[in-house]
């Protein structure tokens, strides 16, 4: 059970059939509302959405940036183009977190994990270490994938 791609589809179903109740469904399909939803959380298609929240994707896959805020700007965080670099200052670190944005990597601190939507304090970035792209696909990241997929869509750039 993946409860992060669970409530995409969820969404997705939803959509439609509010669009078909409505009689404003016209060719919409349910592979449109799937592209949507997974559009306003950060990724390219749904088939993107489903390799990454699927754990199918790897470290400098293009992982969306399902892991991003709109606004954040302002926040100190640090950008690496190579994961390896981005690791060797979260060692050096253990405050700080490390998040994909696409094909990079940034680290930030617990007032960016705020801005997610997320709670810095949840047991499962222990887990993980604060690394996400390291922990890509396990069940603490699936958990913490989950609860950012419910958190407000304001918290997403979207498409």
């Amino acid at each position: 059970m993946n409860s992060a791609l669970d409530e995409l589809k969820t969404r997705a179903r939803v959509r439609l059939n509010r669009a078909r109740r409505e009689g404003v469904a016209g060719d919409l399909r349910l592979a449109d509302c799937l592209h949507d939803a997974a559009r306003a959380v950060g990724f390219a298609h749904w088939e993107h959405a489903r390799r990454v929240l699927g754990g199918q994707a790897q470290v400098g896959d293009d992982l969306g940036d399902f892991w991003h805020a709109p606004g954040t700007g302002i926040l100190l965080h640090q950008w690496f183009a190579r994961y390896e670099e981005a690791k060797a200052v979260l060692d050096a670190d253990r405050t700080a977190y490390l998040l994909p944005y696409r094909r990079q990597f940034f680290l930030v601190q617990d007032h960016f994990i705020r801005a997610l939507g997320l709670d810095p304090d949840d047991p499962h970035w222990s887990a993980l270490r604060h690394d996400l792209a390291a922990g890509q696909g396990t069940p603490a990241w699936q958990a913490l994938a989950a609860q950012r997929v419910r958190a407000p869509l304001e918290t997403f750039a979207g498409r």
